[in-house]
């Protein structure tokens, strides 16, 4: 039986996190392992999350909940502490604010997987984002689409696929941990890092063709834009090589001017 872990990493998300935690209570799908992680939160972050441990427990089919409190060096930080506890066949991210687009999402996927080997499955399964507001209402489809076929190259036109559309192999994660060296846009270097290893084992990446994710609009990356953008700029070029980074960020600008 297909297994995910889904992280979800929180930091004084009182606001948020009872949305998430809730959407993953919902999931209809029951071979779920969550893991969550706080990096010791002063607000009621830990209450909400107590509230879902009781909950989760008197469920007819509980989640397998762990539960990780302890300071860390930052976001990605965090989230390679999830990626050394899952045990599930995939790992997604799901942060605090972030939710399945609805209950089905994870039989969604199963059901398409189910066409696979257990020994050869797809190195990633990945859809399409919504955005929504502080308060979880819909905002838009994100601008971005993901491609139709989805490779290491695509990500020289930008973050083509949200983080929270992006599901991984536990295995070739746990072998491809964050860069901490990147503060706004290690998980654009871990997902090229993740095609990569699959093109050389020769894995299949799957479309679900889905709206796997509601994505809250306002993340660390869109509050620190200018900054995440050299930031990427500079993991363009080490994964690109700076002609091809500077001619993709050319694009870009002209993308936005005649956008407006």
């Amino acid at each position: 039986m297909i297994r995910f872990s889904i992280a979800t990493v929180t930091y004084n998300a009182s606001s948020t996190i009872a949305r998430t935690l809730q959407s993953v209570s919902s999931q209809t799908y029951e071979a779920v392992d969550h893991i969550i992680v706080d990096g010791c939160s002063t607000d009621g972050t830990m209450a909400e999350i107590q509230r879902y441990v009781e909950r989760n427990t008197d469920q007819r089919h509980p989640h397998n909940i762990v539960l990780i409190r302890e300071p860390d060096d930052g976001l990605y930080d965090a989230m390679n502490k999830a990626i050394a506890q899952a045990k599930g066949d995939y790992i997604v991210f799901l942060n605090a604010g972030d939710k399945f687009h609805d209950e089905n999402v994870l039989s969604d996927i199963v059901q398409q997987l189910k066409r696979y080997n257990q020994s050869r499955l797809p190195a990633v399964v990945y859809g399409e984002t919504d955005l929504v507001d502080d308060e979880g209402r819909f905002l838009r489809h994100r601008r971005l689409e993901a491609p139709k076929q989805l490779s290491s190259r695509s990500f020289l036109s930008g973050m083509l696929v949200c983080h929270q559309s992006f599901y991984a192999r536990t295995d070739l994660a746990k072998i491809t941990p964050y860069d901490l060296h990147f503060r706004f846009s290690a998980d654009y270097d871990w997902c090229i890092r993740i095609l990569r290893s699959a093109e050389r084992r020769d894995l299949r990446i799957l479309n679900s063709q889905l709206i796997l994710t509601d994505y809250l609009a306002e993340g660390m990356t869109t509050r620190n834009h200018r900054r995440s953008l050299l930031e990427r700029l500079r993991l363009m070029a080490r994964h690109y090589g700076w002609p091809r980074a500077l001619a993709a960020h050319l694009w870009f600008v002209v993308r936005a001017v005649t956008k407006k």
